[in-house]
């Protein structure tokens, strides 16, 4: 499996990590730390330093009950920070965290070379279109509803079932639009009760049979904090733990906030299956 980012083959044979930076003020975990220069520039070379080999900007929280940002705020806070990190690391891949295809589009043109896109193109009709037109990789996520109403929309009959049937009709519409290169994320937190979120990650080896690198976004997420009785700044150990799930299951790529023990992760499960 490899993917093609700004003609650069990323091969995902051994697994990556994807860095998170969010300039977003009201993030679950980070809002409002990176918000001038210097601290996303310290930060964004932690991340490579420590091995990613993405790093995930978003500027719209989508975190359950999340505010409500215009596109046109959301570009304001996105473009520059783009331009920034591209001009100070010109060899670093950028993906972006966004649903809406004018802010992919106009960060692809800034210099961002793949899409994050928590609604699997569900809230743009054009999203599909404009990927498919910018020939980049293209993170499908599973989601119902929007992030300020999607916690009240976990009633599935069987939550494995639908989203199997999800990624199987939105892979054939992504792929009628020409989008090459698809990444698919399960989605957890996102419209999913806990439970429904540790039935999905002990399932995720089956959503290998769509023949598509998955990526886990676990990082510091409720399913580990609540279940142990903490907070997102103390979950750190359950995220490691759920990353070796995920690794073990097929995951290709971990998105998280905490890059040197996610790579950790992948060198200790790389000698597991040697």
């Amino acid at each position: 499996m490899t993917l093609n980012c700004n003609g650069q083959l990323i091969a995902l044979d051994t697994p990556k990590v994807m860095g998170i930076l969010n300039i977003t003020p009201d993030s679950f975990y980070d809002g409002g730390r990176f918000k001038d220069e210097k601290s996303i520039l310290t930060q964004v070379e932690k991340l490579l330093k420590e091995g990613a080999s993405f790093i995930d900007i978003g500027a719209y929280s989508s975190r359950p009950g999340a505010d409500f940002v215009s596109e046109d705020e959301e570009l304001k806070r996105l473009i520059p920070v783009v331009t920034l990190v591209r001009n100070s690391f010109p060899e670093c891949l950028i993906s972006i965290d966004s649903f809406r295809s004018n802010v992919i589009r106009t960060a692809i043109e800034a210099g961002a070379a793949l899409v994050n896109d928590v609604s699997g193109g569900q809230l743009d009709p054009l999203m599909f279109e404009t990927v498919g037109a910018l020939q980049v990789p293209y993170v499908m996520m599973h989601m119902r509803g929007t992030p300020q109403n999607m916690q009240q929309m976990t009633d599935y009959a069987d939550v494995s079932k639908a989203v199997f049937t999800y990624f199987s009709e939105r892979i054939q519409l992504a792929k009628k639009h020409h989008i090459k290169d698809i990444i698919l994320d399960l989605g957890f937190g996102f419209s999913k009760t806990k439970d429904q979120n540790f039935e999905l990650l002990a399932l995720l080896d089956y959503f290998t049979h769509l023949h598509l690198p998955i990526l886990a976004g676990v990082s510091r997420k409720s399913m580990i904090y609540k279940t142990l009785n903490t907070t997102a700044n103390k979950a750190l150990n359950g995220t490691t733990a759920l990353h070796m799930v995920a690794l073990q299951k097929g995951a290709k790529i971990l998105r998280v906030h905490d890059v040197k023990e996610a790579m950790e992760c992948i060198k200790l499960n790389e000698a597991l299956q040697k």
